[in-house]
């Protein structure tokens, strides 16, 4: 990999490719355009070398859009360009692992979307890849990234909500509700793994975490509600629908619900569902203390339900509008009450890719997440297969 000279200012340029140019792979690419926007202190500023998709035309939209330098359509070429030093992975699930342990074992810097592969053996697989090359890691689990979620967490860990006693975490949308929904890979075992799993409840267990601390045992219950699907007749991107095609099976969950216990004590409910008719992105949590309670919805991202007080009962609640001195916020927005948006937590999660290249270190949510995430929805899928409680292993 050739090294780029620092600009007049110091900046030091970095040369990056994306794999997968979907969706996720444009609000990559979104994040590195808008990256020193909003931290203009950064020491590597991203530069767009080449891009890879294999779906006729999309690379070189990408191109032409955002101003890459090629495009290609085999990822592997990727990785032979040697102005390339990190590297986007938002292929599908079933490509995470073939992909993240290539990268890193190039010698690049990986930021690569959840679950990260199809179980915990791909994310350890992955996360050893990225250990042994000495390379730097981010995971996608953006709502961490939210200045009302890292107010919370700031306020658990200070204890003004006392000791945590129980919580709610709740992840649901709609985009698989339509029965003419295509059968596309994120339906099936072998390339979409365990469904709405991978998909929404990885990032419920990541704030579990995140926020509350280690989950040590769970019991969980899952379920198909929509067991056949019309297979697409052509390329698939996002949610679209496949009308009069050929039925198929799906093979994964539409559903998930689950009782957690915490190495603190405290018991939480996890349900995350892809199937939830009129719930668009309904995903946030509820978390009670012996002195209060935090409430946070996604879709009302930059509010925080607080109770707080001596009263205990009939405690009062009100709600706080994060601003600049929450998480990021004050990056994005002058005052309390301007909204961010989904995209901005993922300008976030670039800052916090760059600046972990930059120091040698992580930051922000990195493959140790991941592979923690993969472990508890592996134990997810085990219990709800033999119906009982099941430990997660610890680290």
């Amino acid at each position: 990999m050739d090294a780029a000279e620092p600009d007049r200012r110091g900046v030091q340029p970095i040369g990056v490719g994306v794999i997968g140019f979907g969706w996720m792979g444009k609000v990559h690419t979104e994040a590195y355009a808008r990256v020193r926007h909003h931290f203009p202190d950064l020491a590597l500023v991203p530069r767009l070398v080449v891009v890879a998709d294999e779906v006729p035309g999309r690379a070189e939209q990408a191109v032409a859009q955002f101003g890459f330098a090629r495009a290609v359509r085999n990822w592997r070429e990727v990785l032979a360009d040697p102005g390339v030093a990190a590297v986007s992975v938002t292929a599908p699930n079933w490509l995470h692992r073939e992909i993240g342990v290539a990268v890193a074992a190039s010698g690049r810097h990986v930021w690569i979307e959840k679950p990260v592969g199809l179980s915990a053996e791909d994310a350890r697989a992955v996360d050893a890849a990225v250990r042994a090359a000495g390379v730097q890691s981010a995971v996608g689990f953006n709502y961490r990234n939210a200045p009302a979620v890292a107010a919370a967490r700031e306020m658990v860990a200070a204890g003004e909500i006392g000791r945590i006693t129980h919580a709610r975490f709740r992840f649901f949308s709609d985009y698989a509700a339509h029965p003419e929904g295509a059968l596309s890979w994120r339906f099936e075992r072998a390339r979409g793994g365990t469904g709405v799993l991978g998909d929404l409840a990885s990032h419920g267990v990541d704030l579990v975490r995140h926020l509350l601390g280690d989950i040590t045992a769970l019991v969980a219950d899952t379920a198909v509600f929509l067991p056949t699907r019309p297979r697409p007749t052509g390329a698939t991107a996002g949610h679209g629908r496949a009308s009069g095609g050929e039925p198929g099976p799906v093979e994964n969950d539409d559903y998930v619900s689950a009782l957690l216990r915490l190495a603190s004590g405290a018991r939480v409910v996890l349900e995350a569902s892809r199937v939830a008719v009129a719930e668009q992105n309904a995903y946030g949590f509820e978390i009670h203390g012996t002195a209060g309670a935090l409430f946070w919805d996604f879709r009302r991202m930059g509010e925080l339900g607080v109770g707080r007080g001596s009263s205990a009962q009939d405690q009062s609640m009100s709600t706080v509008f994060v601003g600049p001195g929450a998480g990021d916020y004050g990056a994005f927005q002058p005052g309390a009450g301007n909204a961010m948006g989904y995209d901005d937590l993922k300008v976030i999660e670039a800052r916090n890719f760059l600046d972990s290249i930059a120091g040698g270190r992580p930051c922000g949510a990195h493959l140790d997440d991941a592979v923690r995430a993969a472990v508890t929805l592996d134990a997810l899928s085990a219990s709800a297969a033999g119906g009982g409680w099941v430990e997660v292993p610890a680290g």
